[in-house]
């Protein structure tokens, strides 16, 4: 390998010098035309020139091999190391970006090339322009096609995902999840991936909400487009405003309901109905209320837990508190420790339709 490598650099250094020697030919060509211009009547003169011109090129290319070839390197390990950290999609659209750009500066620059002296010069530079702007554009304009690949359920420009490979689920949120507020949270943990589909009649009716006369609804329609702009500027979520419409339907339940079916995605809501309809016809549902009700804190009996004691219940000598989730405590012989925070044994723990109640006692009975 060490021997292959030595060749390989003699065969290079060997171009190099040749590359020099060339330089130095087109010299001493400027010199020979400059000798006849000038009329200078000196026999012989240009050919020594020439020549010693040639080989002090050759030999300055040849000596600089070794800092020519350790610039390249440094180059392309530059070069290396800023492609590394770029996606695949993004490298092709560049690339892509390029051509087009190198297309139009060809056919801009054809005039151009026809003017003496500075046509050919002018001409690389407007095919470097062109390039660079190419590069910049589709560079920049790279999440507006990816917007506009999973619109239309096709694969997604970064990464090339294939059927086989379709990446994340697109999530669709409706109103009330963005009303609701809490799935910011949930995205801020990253436990739910995206991309976030949000539909502009989602928009729109939260707009029309937070036009409305009663000052209750308008809150929350305000509410649910703070809580969409703040999930837009989460560095690590992607939300998509999709513009596909549906005139031809009027519920936007329904509208909801074709979007997530054509986009292959699920539906995040906190409504009953459309978690019904939806589920009725076979699509996936993220509720947050059932998130929110399967992360509640088991507790089990014979546990210690600390409370509050906020009110009396309805039998006598009892008290009421409760956990940060909300669960309900009856705690024996509380209602005259109102206020106080102490140590409460799980005695009990019943399971109703409205939810999950909890019966203890002070620790201090025991």
């Amino acid at each position: 390998m060490d021997r292959t490598k030595k060749w390989v650099e003699r065969v290079f250094r060997f171009l190099f010098t040749l590359l020099g020697a060339g330089l130095g030919l087109l010299l001493a060509m400027a010199i020979r035309e400059f000798s006849v211009f000038t009329k200078l009547d000196l026999p012989h003169l240009p050919d020594i020139v020439s020549v010693g011109v040639i080989l002090l090129f050759a030999f300055i290319f040849y000596f600089l091999f070794p800092k020519a070839l350790w610039l390249v390197n440094q180059m392309m390990a530059f070069i290396e190391k800023q492609l590394a950290d770029i996606p695949i999609g993004d490298l092709f659209l560049r690339f892509t970006g390029i051509v087009l750009g190198l297309v139009v500066a060809f056919f801009v620059s054809r005039p151009i090339d026809k003017i003496p002296y500075v046509g050919g010069i002018l001409s690389i530079f407007i095919h470097v322009i062109f390039a660079y702007i190419g590069y910049k554009l589709l560079g920049h304009r790279k999440d507006e096609l990816t917007n506009r690949f999973t619109e239309l359920n096709l694969p997604r420009i970064e990464g090339f995902k294939t059927k086989k490979d379709k990446g994340p689920v697109p999530k669709i949120l409706d109103t009330s999840v963005l009303i609701d507020g809490r799935i910011l949270d949930v995205a801020k943990t990253q436990f739910v991936e995206g991309p976030f589909v949000v539909p502009l009649f989602v928009i729109e009716e939260l707009q029309h909400i937070a036009d409305s006369q009663d000052a209750s609804k308008r809150a929350r329609g305000r509410r649910g487009l703070d809580i969409l702009n703040q999930l837009k500027d989460l560095k690590d979520l992607e939300v998509i405003l999709s513009e596909k419409d549906y005139k031809d339907i009027g519920e936007v339940d329904s509208k909801l309901v074709k979007l997530t079916r054509d986009l292959k995605g699920k539906i995040m809501t906190n409504d009953f109905n459309l978690n019904k309809v939806a589920s009725v016809q076979g699509m996936d549902v993220l509720n947050v209320n059932d998130l929110a009700s399967a992360l509640r804190p088991v507790v089990l009996s014979g546990e210690e837990i600390m409370v509050t004691i906020l009110k009396g219940g309805t039998e006598q000598d009892q008290g009421v508190a409760y956990l940060d989730d909300g669960t309900m405590i009856v705690v024996e012989d509380g209602r005259g420790r109102i206020g106080e925070t102490l140590p409460v044994i799980v005695t009990s723990i019943l399971q109703t339709s409205a939810g999950k109640m909890i019966f203890a006692k002070p620790k201090d009975r025991n």
